[in-house]
């Protein structure tokens, strides 16, 4: 057992202490996760890695009684907080009151690169596609989490998971291509 296992443990029996024992033991790794992230957003964000770190750390902590059996389990956990702090700020930043009126561009104008999933401007497209693709199948989506948010290489992902390299790479390929299209299919959606 790691001592990031044993001190997830102690959290979930109730130890107040063991939680001023993780950050320091997860804090770097965290925050080299957020960075990547950070980098590929666009530029003249305002959010900035630390601060997302510090927000997701907050929601891990900060939630009632959790069940984590690993240390991969706990970074799952910690991408669904990043992708929470992240889709929450995009929202906030498109909502009309802070100027989120943006001019719609036709379709025939988007272009979403190959394996590659949208940014920080789709992040609520992406957020709601991953929403449907988590009811059809968990596992993609917790990939895809892991992978776009907390920023894992498809091995450590793949690590996470319990499933094999290959298999992680094709399950990317597949929720690239199923959130794209589903991304696309919406859009199509509301211009209509």
């Amino acid at each position: 057992m790691t001592d990031v296992t044993r001190i997830l443990n102690a959290i979930e029996q109730g130890d107040a202490k063991a939680a001023d024992e993780l950050l320091p033991l997860v804090y770097e790794e965290l925050r080299l996760l957020a960075n990547q992230k950070m980098h590929s957003e666009s530029p003249g964000q305002t959010l900035q890695a630390t601060a997302l770190v510090h927000e997701a750390y907050i929601r891990l902590v900060g939630l009632e009684k959790q069940n984590w059996q690993s240390k991969g389990h706990f970074f799952m956990a910690a991408a669904e907080a990043m992708k929470r702090v992240l889709v929450d700020y995009a929202r906030r930043k498109k909502s009309l009151k802070r100027g989120g009126g943006h001019e719609k561009v036709p379709l025939d104008d988007v272009n979403i690169p190959q394996n590659n999933l949208p940014l920080s401007d789709d992040l609520i497209d992406l957020d709601e596609a991953l929403e449907k693709l988590s009811k059809r199948d968990l596992t993609k989506a917790d990939l895809v989490k892991l992978r776009y948010f907390a920023g894992l290489t498809g091995e450590q992902t793949a690590k996470a998971l319990g499933i094999s390299h290959a298999t992680a790479e094709r399950y990317w390929d597949y929720a690239c291509s199923w959130l794209r299209l589903e991304i696309l299919r919406n859009r199509q959606k509301r211009s209509c």
